[in-house]
């Protein structure tokens, strides 16, 4: 897989592979009525990258009175480490600023070093943090949330 593959608007018609990508990749799955009223959302996008007709990876970004905000990125686990992510993320960026978004918005699990490299390496800073924010997974302990933004103007 190569990281050039070709971000696209999803739309109703990819709800099913947005679907199964979401129950074999999240832990926390949205679900399909979730999806459905993101593709149909005027203020929403879902951006989505295929590779071999397959659905590897999708984004959804939300406009925000001001700003914007990143909901969700999600790459299948075998397409992970090919820069499907970094090109979800500068779709959304793209979106943000068409919209004249301030600021682009994010919250992640502290302890998702693969998320916070991407998210650091694309110019966004900490702004704060949510202690016990997410369920625990396997540590039996809750896990705090970062709050993220990065300038877009």
């Amino acid at each position: 897989m190569r990281p050039t593959e070709a971000v696209r608007r999803l739309g109703p018609a990819d709800l099913a592979a947005l679907s199964a990508l979401e129950q074999a990749a999240s832990p926390a799955p949205w679900t399909p009525h979730q999806l459905q009223a993101a593709l149909a959302d005027a203020d929403t996008r879902v951006f989505g990258i295929e590779h071999e007709a397959c659905l590897v990876g999708h984004a959804v970004v939300v406009r925000l009175p001001f700003d914007a905000e990143l909901q969700a990125i999600l790459v299948a686990r075998e397409a992970r480490g090919q820069g499907v992510a970094g090109c979800l993320l500068a779709a959304v960026i793209e979106q943000a600023r068409s919209w004249r978004s301030e600021r682009l918005l994010l919250e992640v699990r502290a302890g998702n070093e693969a998320a916070l490299a991407l998210y650091r390496g694309a110019g966004f800073g900490e702004d704060g943090r949510r202690r016990g924010y997410y369920p625990a997974r396997t540590t039996g302990q809750r896990e705090d949330a970062l709050l993220m933004s990065r300038p877009l103007a």
